[in-house]
């Protein structure tokens, strides 16, 4: 495998699905429809098979446990020209942008900030990550499975702001950063990353990763600011007319 492929490896594992489903190299993932990169089927390597068999596997996949069949493929690579191939179209359908940015680089020194990272989370952490203080099973099986930190900062006993970090084989995953509107533009932010980034050095993190959609922003001018850099891009893709037949139809 390519590095690319090896740090969506990574990034797969710190973000982990109810069931996940090898078939050959491939992941045939699912969490009850909670985020798309838990609920599409991760095409990097050698599914095993040709690429157009393995996506009528991912259809079987996806049709069987009543979520859209779609596939997370390295943009421009090998595979993605593939999936095409087979009729397969890019995914715009996804709500938080079909088309995502790999972000890469090392850890800087952490300063003190009002921010803190907990072993577990907390109520409002749940609220802000998850958009539920009382997330369901698969919400909680994917944000809290592995070795991982709850970034929060409060602010006049108020939890402002949360973020999420995950540590695989050295590489700190960072998700879910999120401000409440009224507390934003107060660096808070950036108090979380300088806190999560001081956690994962902690516990043997060297360098962070973070998948942010292209279209945002604000918050890849954050993580610039900060040091990180493109890796590589990965897009999803959804069947075209005719190329994903429900057998149940």
């Amino acid at each position: 495998m390519n590095d690319s492929e090896m740090l969506e490896i990574v990034c797969a594992r710190a973000w982990p699905p109810v069931v996940d489903e090898p078939l050959g190299d491939w992941r045939l993932r699912w969490a009850d429809g909670f985020t798309g990169r838990a609920n599409s089927a991760l095409a990097v390597g050698d599914p095993g098979r040709t690429v157009a068999t393995a996506l009528a596997a991912l259809c079987d996949f996806a049709h069987d446990r009543g979520i859209p069949p779609v596939a997370q493929v390295i943009q421009d690579s090998d595979t993605e020209r593939e999936v095409a191939a087979a009729g397969w179209r890019e995914w715009t359908d996804h709500a938080a942008g079909y088309q995502v940015a790999v972000l890469v680089g090392p850890l800087p020194a952490s300063v003190a900030t009002e921010a803190e990272v907990l072993d577990e989370p907390t109520p409002a952490w749940w609220e802000l990550a998850a958009d539920s203080p009382a997330p369901g099973a698969a919400e909680r099986h994917v944000l809290s499975t592995g070795k991982v930190g709850y970034g929060v900062v409060d602010v006049d006993g108020t939890t402002a702001g949360a973020v999420r970090g995950a540590i695989v084989d050295g590489w700190l995953h960072v998700s879910r950063l999120a401000v409440r509107p009224e507390f934003r533009r107060r660096g808070l932010a950036s108090a979380l990353m300088s806190a999560l980034a001081g956690w994962g050095r902690a516990n043997g993190a060297e360098r962070w990763v973070l998948q942010v959609a292209v279209g945002n922003e604000g918050a890849l001018k954050l993580y610039s600011a900060l040091g990180c850099t493109e890796h590589h891009r990965y897009r999803y893709w959804g069947p075209g007319a005719r190329a994903c037949e429900d057998p149940q139809s």
